[in-house]
């Protein structure tokens, strides 16, 4: 018999009146974030803020998805919009075949001039149903694979109205360059990306092609590498948005734990923090599923005003995709009352991948009783009653099937500050699939807590954890203003959320501490070593205890024997099946020696190497392994696996040096002379080696074959933190000049092949700089990427050096990597 398990989104509303302000950070940061972080708690419930002010688009998952959540204020019966949007609600014209089935006519082959018009003839084209792409991707019905590199597809729908004057949207999704035409109209040109479920009006000049009678979407798509894609639809708004009045935003500040709004609504200002608890070194209160939304409403004007504040949260918390079906109810319990909604179809644990979200469990809206009133329903006729009442009463099903979450909070007449929180979190009640066996959350690993006692002791909790949080990001902006310049602690604060939600906590079966990583937006995968290797910095910081579950999987992959191979395994799975590799190639000296390299970091900062004893014999085979292997690697990929195989890299060669050099350190803290002594000589050695096969007059090649070439040594930066004393010390001060030379505007290349970089290497490159204000100049670049950046998403690591555009990646734990500098000041 299966057992139903039932995972829960809460958002959990306590209503205070009380007259202290929210903590303001005593550092600003004046950061113009890529995304801002809102809510922070693992990979399945990230909620960011895409644009400037909080009220100029939805709220959304990492991944892009609308993750709605409604923010309004009405002060003395007039309604501000502060959080989100209204989307109006949208009649299907054409639904995507992710809604409803659709067939198309399509060529592999390049058709004649004119193909995306109404007159052209396709009666010779094939027909199938959408969606289009290859098997890996979800929902195809027609394969495009092989040899075909292009796909053009047309639609053809009959309108019994006129639509040229109507509000018209497209959805589309696509893998990899796409075009789109609507009555030979082009309307969408992507280039090179890949996305799914795009939403964008469109265009005047197509849009008043639609008339009634045949018409034709018309689509051309390019796959570059790995999946292709080809779905679309278009919709029509059926009535104006309701709230059109928006709150005066006047600043936002991310900080390492909050995010700090602040807003003008008439007569009153708003202030409204996002708060992540994720203190490092208490594991409980950083696996605790629940963040706070905290607010402060103050008049301005010195008189007496009627304040209400409405929160509204969809079903999509919880589903993966719009189409699925939810369900929704209310119910009282230990005072409080709760709203719940959730997908029909409850399959935990069922899904894997990356552009994926969670869709078991379920999404609740609680509140104390007495100061709120709730309902669910359809969300315009929800927020008209708050609008007009400052209440929410019954309301019919919402259009589009999903009934909306609404929870008003009566603040009454204030004349000083009045201020409360909200709590939002996730119970997913087993979280991780561990070869085989499905594991709890760390914070209910024994099962014996309940989703309820957590949100009772986070706000028992609440004023404790807010000074504390006050503390931990005021003296993170100090230190690393200290060590590294004010642009890199705003770095350093907006990065920390998104590293460490990056992540799940678990306990494994054997009690092991399992701090698992997901590959966001570069493959999915699970615990991946060389997503460790760079994220590292942050918990070697920190709480080495994280570092520990950030190694243990990949110890017990190999030690119990299901990987056998004399190297270290790339990761173990896809996200959130931690069942054994599943990336495609192996990477054998870069995750050997990072698995080296953080242990050896481990046993520096805790001065012992206990840990490093416990797995000696896995250790000593990985080693050996580079001791073959490692001076002159064979041409295999790096974690710089983007750019593809290539042999002799003189980069990765320097960490398989120092994977064999901190082994050399480990041994000799354990008190094995004879070993420490074999292979710190062995390392010095290779390195004398390395400086004569890659030196290159005034710096050192990118590969030791091809002379005129150059790349940043950022595995260089281990010898100098674990004071390994390997390479001599011309090396760095040949090659940080060499750098300098060949910075571009927003900082510099990976390499000579081409103008993009990796943020994180930047920072390891930059923290072998002889003094601060080279550290700040190297770092300085990056700043203003993201600072400028024109693509709004979770902070990528990967992006051109030349322009406001980044290549690919977003939302990755390996930002964790910009804390090295701190970490240098430590270790």
């Amino acid at each position: 018999m299966k057992t139903k398990i039932a995972i829960t989104l809460i958002l959990l509303c306590t209503f205070a009146c009380g007259t202290s302000e929210i903590p303001a950070p005593r550092m600003s940061n004046t950061l113009r974030a890529p995304a801002y972080p809102l809510v922070s708690i693992d990979p399945y419930t990230s909620a960011w803020s895409f644009t400037d002010q909080l009220y100029d688009s939805p709220v959304r998952h990492w991944t892009g998805a609308v993750f709605p959540l409604t923010g309004i204020i009405r002060v003395d019966g007039k309604p501000f919009r502060f959080m989100g949007i209204e989307q109006p609600p949208l009649k299907t014209v054409a639904a995507t075949a992710e809604k409803a089935s659709w067939n198309g006519r399509f060529s592999f082959s390049q058709p004649p001039k004119g193909w995306e018009t109404v007159g052209f003839n396709d009666a010779k084209w094939k027909e199938g149903p959408a969606a289009f792409g290859t098997p890996e991707e979800t929902g195809v019905k027609t394969l495009w694979t092989g040899d075909h590199t292009e796909i053009w597809v047309r639609r053809e729908l009959t309108l019994d109205t006129d639509l040229s004057a109507a509000k018209v949207f497209l959805e589309f999704s696509h893998d990899d360059d796409f075009e789109l035409y609507v009555n030979g109209v082009e309307a969408v040109n992507t280039g090179f990306k890949w996305r799914k479920n795009v939403w964008t009006p469109l265009p005047d000049e197509a849009r008043q092609t639609l008339k009634e009678g045949r018409n034709v979407i018309a689509a051309h798509c390019r796959n570059r590498t790995h999946g292709a894609l080809v779905d679309f639809g278009l919709y029509v708004e059926e009535h104006t948005p309701y709230l059109t009045t928006a709150a005066m935003q006047q600043s936002v500040d991310v900080q390492a734990t909050r995010t700090h709004y602040r807003f003008a609504c008439g007569p009153v200002n708003l202030t409204l923090t996002f708060t992540a608890p994720l203190l490092l070194r208490q594991l409980d209160v950083m696996s605790r599923p629940v963040n706070y939304i905290s607010y402060a409403v103050t008049p301005s004007d010195g008189q007496t005003h009627d304040v209400q504040l409405y929160l509204e949260a969809s079903p999509l918390w919880a589903l993966d995709k719009p189409h699925q079906q939810s369900v929704s109810e209310i119910y009282e319990k230990d005072g409080l009352v709760f709203l719940k909604t959730g997908s029909r179809s409850q399959k935990i644990l069922e899904k894997r991948g990356d552009n994926v979200r969670i869709d078991w469990g379920y999404c609740y809206l609680a509140a104390q009783k007495e100061h709120a009133s709730t309902a669910t329903g359809d969300e315009y006729a929800l927020r008209k009653q708050f609008a007009e009442n400052g209440s929410v009463t019954a309301a019919p099903p919402a259009g589009d099937g999903h009934d909306k979450l609404a929870l008003a909070l009566q603040l009454g007449n204030i004349h000083t500050t009045t201020a409360g929180k909200v709590m939002i979190g996730y119970d997913d009640l087993y979280a991780i699939r561990y070869f085989g066996e499905n594991l709890r959350p760390y914070w209910n690993r024994n099962g014996d807590k309940t989703i309820e006692s957590a949100f009772a002791a986070a706000n028992s909790d609440y004023h404790t954890l807010m000074r504390e949080c006050s503390r931990w990001d005021d003296e993170l902006m100090r230190r690393a203003t200290d060590v590294g310049g004010k642009e890199y602690a705003e770095l350093c604060a907006l990065a920390y959320r998104q590293a460490i939600a990056a992540h799940k906590l678990v306990q494994a079966p054997n009690g092991d501490l399992l701090f698992l990583s997901k590959e966001n937006f570069s493959n999915g995968s699970i615990g991946t070593v060389d997503i460790t290797y760079p994220s590292a910095p942050l918990f070697l910081l920190y709480n080495t205890e994280l570092v520990k579950g950030l190694l243990n999987h990949i110890f017990y992959y190999s030690e119990s024997g299901k990987w056998t191979k004399p190297f270290a395994a790339h990761d173990v799975g896809t996200y959130p099946h931690a069942n054994g590799q599943t990336y495609g190639g192996d990477m054998p000296v870069e995750e050997c020696g990072n698995m080296l390299i953080i242990t050896a970091a481990v046993a520096a900062k805790e001065g012992n190497a206990a840990y490093a004893e416990k797995h000696w014999p896995t250790l000593t085979t990985w080693t050996d392994y580079l001791v073959e292997k490692g001076l002159d690697p064979e041409n295999q990929l790096c974690t710089d696996d983007f750019a593809g195989h290539f042999a002799h890299n003189a980069n990765l060669s320097v960490k398989a040096i120092l994977g064999i050099a901190s082994y050399g350190k480990m041994a000799a803290m354990l008190g094995k002379k004879d070993a420490a002594k074999k292979y710190t000589d062995k390392a010095r050695q290779m390195a004398q080696e390395w400086v004569k096969m890659a030196d290159d007059g005034d710096h050192f090649r990118l590969t030791f074959d091809q002379p005129g070439t150059w790349s940043q040594k950022y595995n260089m930066v281990w010898d100098k933190l674990l004071k390994l004393d390997i390479f001599p010390a011309e090396v760095i001060q040949k090659e940080i000049p060499y750098y300098l030379s060949k910075q571009n505007q927003y900082g510099l290349p990976l390499d000579n092949r081409r103008a993009y970089t990796k943020s994180d290497w930047i920072m390891w490159t930059a923290t072998l700089s002889p003094d601060q204000q080279t550290f700040e100049q190297l770092i300085r670049p990056l700043h203003r990427f993201m600072n400028e950046t024109t693509d709004r998403i979770p902070m990528s690591d990967w992006y051109n050096t030349d322009s406001k555009k980044h290549v690919g990646f977003r939302a990755r734990s390996v930002v964790g990597g910009y804390f090295i500098r701190l970490l240098a000041e430590e270790i």
